[in-house]
C-alpha cells in the first residue's frame, strides 16, 4: 500500500488551469523527484500537499486513510488543517529561518508551540521532560545536517547552504511522515548546493520518504527512485529513474528536457541489472 496517493487533483487560478487531474501515490521510505519547466504545476502540486493551497477537486489518503477531500475543504477549520499539515515537512527555496532566533531556537520554536496547545503539557514534569527531549532530539538533527557547532548561531552568522540546512533540520523537528522540497537549491552558488544535496543524498540512503522538487537532474538520477516529469499541468512521465535516464525513455517530451537542463549530457542514474 501506498503511504501517499493523490487522485485527481484539479487547480485553477482564474482561467489558468495549473493541475490538470494529477494521480500520484509514493511508497513509504521512496524519494520522488519531481521535474519540469517551469509553470509546469510542481510548485502548485507541493503546495497542495501541504495544505498551502487547496485543490478545486480531487483527494489525497495517507496510509490508506482520506486526509483531504476537495468537495468538504471548506468545512475544514483551520486546526484540523494545522494537524493535516504536521504530516508533511516543507523545505522552501529562501530558507525561511527566523531571523531574531538562534539556529536551535529555529528548531524548537514549532515543537514548543505544539506544546503549549497540548493540555497534558500542563502538568510541570511532563513539560520538563519533553523539553529536555526536543533539546537532545535538535542536537541530533543538527549532527545530521553537519552544524553540530552552530546551534547557538544566528541565521545572519550563517552561509546560505548551512542555512538551508538549518530549514531542513527544522522541517524533521517535527517527525512528519513525508519531507518536501520545493527547489531547495535554486538560490546557491554550486559549492553550497553541494552541502544541502549531501544532507539529501544521506535522507535518501536512511529511506526517509521524501518529495523533491528540482532541477538538479544529477541528484534527481542519482538519489530519487522515482521521476515524476510534469508538463503543462500534466503527469507526462512518472516511473523509475533508471527508465527516465536511461537510453530507452519513451517520453519525447522528457529526454528533450533533460537534455535542455543538462546542458545535452544525461546524467547518470540507477545502475539497472
Amino acid at each position: 500500500m501506498a503511504l501517499l496517493e493523490i487522485r485527481d487533483f484539479h487547480k485553477s487560478f482564474g482561467k489558468t488551469e495549473v493541475l490538470k487531474g494529477i494521480d500520484l501515490t509514493v511508497g513509504k521510505g521512496e524519494t520522488l523527484a519531481v521535474i519540469g519547466s517551469s509553470g509546469s504545476g510542481k510548485t502548485t502540486l507541493l503546495r497542495c500537499l501541504n495544505f498551502l493551497v487547496t485543490p478545486d477537486r480531487g483527494r489525497m489518503y495517507l496510509d490508506g486513510k482520506l486526509l483531504f477531500d476537495a468537495g468538504d475543504a471548506k468545512k475544514l477549520k483551520e486546526d484540523e488543517l494545522r494537524e493535516r499539515r504536521l504530516h508533511f515537512g516543507l523545505v522552501f527555496q529562501n530558507f525561511n529561518l527566523f531571523p531574531q532566533y538562534t539556529v536551535k531556537e529555529n528548531l524548537c520554536l514549532a515543537p514548543k508551540l505544539r506544546m503549549r496547545e497540548d493540555p497534558e503539557m500542563k502538568d510541570r514534569a511532563k513539560r520538563a521532560a519533553f523539553l529536555s527531549e526536543l533539546d537532545e532530539k535538535a542536537e541530533g538533527l543538527l549532527r545530521k545536517v553537519g552544524l553540530s557547532d552552530r546551534g547557538g548561531a544566528y541565521p545572519c552568522e550563517l552561509s546560505g547552504g548551512q542555512q538551508q540546512r538549518v530549514a531542513i533540520a527544522r522541517a524533521l523537528a517535527l517527525s512528519p511522515d513525508i519531507l518536501c522540497f520545493d527547489e531547495p537549491t535554486s538560490a546557491l552558488d554550486p559549492e553550497l548546493t553541494a552541502e544541502v544535496l549531501k544532507v539529501m543524498r544521506s535522507l535518501a540512503a536512511d529511506r526517509m520518504t521524501m518529495i523533491v522538487v528540482t532541477h538538479e537532474m544529477s541528484f534527481a538520477a542519482e538519489a530519487a527512485d522515482r521521476i515524476l516529469f510534469m508538463d503543462r499541468g500534466a503527469v507526462e512521465f512518472d516511473g523509475p529513474s533508471s527508465a527516465a535516464f536511461g537510453p530507452g525513455c519513451t517520453s519525447e517530451r522528457l529526454r528533450a528536457f533533460i537534455g535542455s537542463v543538462s546542458g545535452g549530457e544525461r546524467p547518470a542514474g540507477h545502475e539497472t541489472a
